[in-house]
């Protein structure tokens, strides 16, 4: 074993035991959405194509007279992304807790990053 690998691993078992769950959690999400070769959502700019992927935290109905939409915050472990479909109630899957991959253009919406009518693919936790 290499001294570079030694100290990473050693950094890593140090950060383990010192970091809170929620630390942890986010630094595996993002870990994961980077091996998948999907852009983390803090680097992704309005404007750009781009696919993410991360864990689901709330999904929510916005019914209104002209167009309901269905409203998801994806998760990475860097930065939430909302995921918007116009029209729909609801989509199968589609749930708090679920992980997914989604991608298409990314735009602003009061200071945060928008996917509207996204391309997703749904994933397993594991």
């Amino acid at each position: 074993m290499t001294a570079g690998r030694g100290e990473g691993y050693w950094r890593r078992l140090v950060r383990r035991f010192t970091s809170d769950d929620e630390q942890l959690d986010a630094d595996e999400l993002s870990r994961r959405a980077e091996e998948s070769g999907c852009r983390k959502a803090s680097e992704c700019c309005s404007g750009e194509r781009a696919a993410v992927l991360g864990r689901l935290r709330s999904v929510a109905l916005h019914p209104s007279t002209a167009t309901p939409t269905l409203e998801a915050e994806l998760f990475d472990g860097t930065e939430g992304v909302t995921l918007i479909w116009l029209g729909r109630r609801r989509i199968p899957g589609i749930e708090p807790g679920r992980h997914l991959r989604a991608w298409g253009r990314i735009s602003e919406r009061d200071g945060h990053k928008v996917l509207y009518n996204p391309y997703y693919e749904l994933q397993t936790s594991g």
